[in-house]
């Protein structure tokens, strides 16, 4: 395979060696229409060092690739900066065929590891802010606990100032570019917030502790590479991703107002675009996404620089719709913030869908503006008056919101 599968030049000394997944379309409950990458990557330093490994299916491509650079029983050390198993997966095999001196892990992903795997070897433990000596090289590593794991750390090559992020700053792309410069960057924009919004959303405060930590080792990072997608090595590239996730984890509130909702015969729909118009009308940017239409995915991606969210679904077994069971289950769990909200719906004889949406979005903590609209079965002219008043009102206090 090693005729099929090479390394790619990073630096003379520094190679990645992963693997690229066209056809994965689900990644932690969310929709990865792009594939993604295994990124692992390879140090040619006196002590040669393998920055993570690949999902176990492909560690067949990721030993030809660092095979086309240097027999593979070589490799010195290994690093796992992640115990999750798109990047631990393929470690037996890599411990097994390499047979390293040692293998390196924080404390909390040698105890995951050892949760996954019947290791033939120990792990050894490195702490916060260790300096590992290659010889030729230095790498230090730093905990990020909860980014996205309690095992998470990344790693900083100092010769070349490489900043090993795991699933940190990632995304998911396929692609045979490596470097996110490469790419459009409509592209990478959008598959970094997805990543962000459906990954990290709920651990803000972890985020912003690692950002923290950041600013104070006071690093010159010419290179962000993290363990799916592209390598940022733009000036621009670095600062801005930088910056945007100080951003999302604030969670500051736009004009946006996004509109999600599910229906039966078309009522629900119905009053959806009469709030749109009304959001619109008020002076806030709406978006509506039906959930027969749209990936649960994609919503929590656009309410990720929202200001507002108004949700609706029609009433069936006294309760809302499955696809709206589905899409309140996922986003409570990356629990959004600063949101102006509101519910609604169409019902038959019971109504419970929109009070029931109403106590969601109190239980979640957002910011309800008004009681539950509701409209028996199908809306006539008075009612979509009033759902387009429910938007105006909602796009009023969203806007509201942001001169706090």
């Amino acid at each position: 395979m090693k005729d099929t599968f090479k390394a790619v030049k990073i630096f003379d000394d520094v190679y990645w060696v992963g693997a690229i997944d066209w056809d994965v379309r689900q990644f932690h409950g969310y929709l990865t229409s792009r594939g993604t990458t295994y990124n692992a990557f390879l140090i040619l330093a006196d002590k040669i060092t393998l920055i993570d490994t690949v999902k176990a299916p492909f560690a067949d491509e990721m030993f030809a690739r660092i095979a086309s650079v240097v027999d593979p029983d070589k490799i010195d050390y290994i690093v796992s900066n992640h115990a999750e198993m798109d990047h631990s997966g393929s470690l037996p095999a890599a411990i097994e065929g390499i047979k390293p001196e040692k293998v390196f892990a924080s404390k909390m992903g040698a105890k995951a590891l050892g949760r996954h795997f019947d290791l033939p070897c120990d792990i050894t433990v490195v702490s916060d802010g260790e300096t590992l000596d290659l010889g030729s090289e230095k790498i230090t590593f730093a905990e990020t606990k909860m980014c996205h794991w309690p095992d998470s750390m990344i790693t900083y090559q100092h010769g070349r100032q490489i900043l090993f992020t795991q699933d940190a700053f990632g995304m998911h792309l396929a692609g045979f570019e490596r470097y996110a410069d490469e790419y459009d960057r409509a592209i990478v924009d959008y598959e970094t917030a997805k990543y962000y919004a459906n990954i990290l959303m709920h651990l803000a405060s972890f985020i912003d502790k690692a950002l923290e930590k950041l600013g104070t080792l006071n690093l010159d990072i010419s290179m962000i590479a993290p363990d799916h997608g592209p390598i940022r090595r733009t000036g621009e590239d670095i600062a801005g991703i930088i910056n945007s996730y100080a951003k999302w984890s604030a969670q500051e509130p736009t004009g946006k107002v996004v509109v999600v909702y599910d229906s039966m015969w078309g009522s629900t729909a119905r009053m959806a675009g009469a709030i749109g118009e009304g959001l619109s009308a008020g002076g806030a940017k709406a978006k509506l996404m039906s959930m027969s239409a749209c990936h649960r995915s994609d919503v929590v991606t656009e309410i990720l620089d929202a200001g507002g969210l108004v949700i609706g679904s029609a009433t069936m077994n006294n309760d809302i719709q499955p696809a709206m069971a589905d899409v309140t289950t996922y986003l409570g769990g990356l629990k959004p913030r600063n949101l102006a909200a509101g519910a609604f719906g169409s019902y038959g004889w019971s109504g419970e869908a929109p009070k029931n949406l109403q106590k969601w979005l109190t239980d979640l903590g957002l910011n309800v503006i008004a009681d539950p609209l509701r409209v028996n079965y199908v809306p006539d002219a008075d009612d979509l008056a009033k759902c387009r008043q429910f938007g105006v009102d909602i796009a009023k206090a969203t806007l509201a919101s942001l001169e706090d």
